[in-house]
């Protein structure tokens, strides 16, 4: 097990380990509807996506925003997050390779915790932005 993230260890600039996805498939979608309960046709109805002038189905926004997630959490515990904001900057296609990244941009102290602000990103193997947003942790 690793040792735990020290705020007196972290400086403006750093960035945390990035989390690297496998591309995203049909498979990925259908797994990830069933978790969700999210069935919209267009992630995973060919036929509906064209209706819709899309070439194929596409993964949900949500399914970057949980990677995004899991960024976090394989950095620091679930209950050391205090804020996630995000917003959808691009659609992820089928076979788009999900990257994950975060950087420090802020240190700081509020009600007696010690907190960094991170800048965090979603992107595919060409560098597109996917999603794009921010994060507060708490750190010891």
């Amino acid at each position: 097990m690793t040792a735990a993230v020290q705020y007196s260890d972290i400086q403006v600039g750093d960035e945390i380990p990035l989390l690297k996805l496998q591309p995203v498939n049909r498979t990925t979608l259908a797994l990830y509807c069933g978790a969700s309960g999210d069935h919209n046709p267009i992630h995973i109805d060919i036929d509906f996506a064209r209706k819709a002038r899309m070439p194929d189905v596409f993964a949900h926004g949500m399914l970057s925003a949980a990677y995004l997630g899991r960024l976090l959490t394989n950095w620091v515990p679930q209950q050391q997050v205090r804020k996630l904001a995000i917003r959808f900057t691009g659609i992820t296609q089928l076979g788009h390779v999900p990257t994950c990244t975060g950087k420090v941009t802020e240190k700081f102290e509020k009600d007696g915790e010690k907190l960094v602000r991170l800048a965090i990103r979603c992107s595919n193997q060409y560098g597109e932005e996917k999603l794009a947003g921010e994060a507060i942790i708490a750190l010891a």
